[in-house]
């Protein structure tokens, strides 16, 4: 435990000294890169910046990363995907394309809510469904948010979090408030 801490201490001061910009960066790039761990991310700037600094620094971070990787594939995903597809390959890959394209803004946020989906993916399979980017978009900035503070939150540890009742019920909770908010939203800007 002792090694976690002082790992956590290093990080945290050389995150301190590349400031704000050096979390965002962190943040932005794990929508970008599948592999970078979006929760140590959070935790990290959450540690180094404080609560509300580093929940806002990562939450602008991942909503502009994911929101560059999704414009990405939606401007490119013709030329691209189907190029290198066989036609039985391509009719399947198009069904399931029409499916995800009719998702509505509640469903959209929900999957980008949920904190073990992973984002590159909700990014490509939106960017080439051709998902509507004002859709995706206010997806993105419900969903991210609740995702951010979920993560800011079990920053502690992730096996204690998981054990414990009342973390399960704000994880609960937050994921309905995600939900409502977004049916009001998807209703005042007529986005389904």
């Amino acid at each position: 435990m002792e090694v976690v801490t002082y790992l956590v201490d290093i990080c945290t001061y050389y995150l301190s000294k590349l400031g704000l910009i050096g979390g965002f960066s962190l943040v932005l790039l794990e929508a970008i890169i599948p592999a970078l761990p979006l929760s140590v991310f959070v935790a990290l700037n959450v540690n180094t910046f404080g609560l509300f600094s580093g929940t806002l620094i990562s939450w602008i971070g991942t909503c502009v990363g994911c929101y560059l990787c999704y414009l990405f594939f939606y401007f490119l995903s013709n030329k691209i995907i189907y190029k290198y597809l066989n036609e039985k390959m391509k009719e399947k890959v198009e069904k399931s394309i029409k499916r995800f394209k009719k998702i509505s803004i509640s469903q959209l946020v929900l999957l980008i809510t949920l904190p073990f989906m992973p984002s590159f993916f909700i990014n490509f399979i939106s960017g080439i469904a051709g998902v509507a980017k004002e859709k995706f978009f206010v997806s993105l900035m419900i969903g991210k948010l609740f995702m951010i503070i979920f993560w800011g939150y079990i920053g502690k540890s992730f096996l204690e979090s998981m054990t414990d009742i009342k973390t399960i019920l704000y994880i609960i909770i937050a994921l309905i408030l995600a939900y409502i908010l977004s049916k009001i939203v998807g209703k005042k800007m007529n986005i389904e």
